[in-house]
């Protein structure tokens, strides 16, 4: 089975997460449009050509969700709540075409006090692009399931 429960995890550790993913035209358009963010740097290439960048900037919350999900299997696969993410930044743009990988260093654990099953696990994860340049990073809190918890676990 993927992904670490709340014992697997100690303070320090670093997991470069093994999968990278190229962001394409479609899911930049696709994920604008579901989204109904209406800024034409995202999906209007005459439009792009004319900002600093003269290209389609990728969606920052599509940014967001790929290296969260690049994430999941070494820090969330047996989350069951997101507490929050904190000061999310981006450092450099991403654009379409770019490939995306992530890593993520395990800051603070705790014992949940309310939920004895879990434990807080908090994380620094950094979104990176091909050419190794960060392009996204943050804090995020979630609650994990302590081993043997949780739906499967026998």
């Amino acid at each position: 089975m993927l992904g670490r429960y709340y014992e697997d995890f100690t303070v320090g550790d670093t997991y470069r997460h093994p999968l990278g993913r190229t962001i394409s035209e479609a899911d930049n358009t696709w994920f604008t449009l579901l989204t109904l963010n209406t800024n034409q740097s995202h999906f209007n290439a005459d439009y792009a050509a004319g900002t600093p960048y003269r290209k389609l900037l990728v969606n920052s919350t599509l940014t967001v969700a790929i290296v969260t999900g690049l994430s999941v299997p070494d820090v969330s696969q047996h989350a069951f709540a997101n507490l929050g993410w904190e000061e999310i930044r981006m450092p450099n743009p991403v654009f379409v075409g770019d490939t995306v990988y992530a890593r993520s260093t395990v800051l603070e654990l705790r014992e949940s006090k309310s939920r004895p099953y879990a434990g807080i696990v908090k994380v620094s994860t950094v979104g990176f692009n091909q050419d190794g340049a960060d392009v996204i990073t943050w804090r995020r809190a979630m609650l994990v399931y302590k081993r043997g918890h949780g739906p499967g676990t026998a």
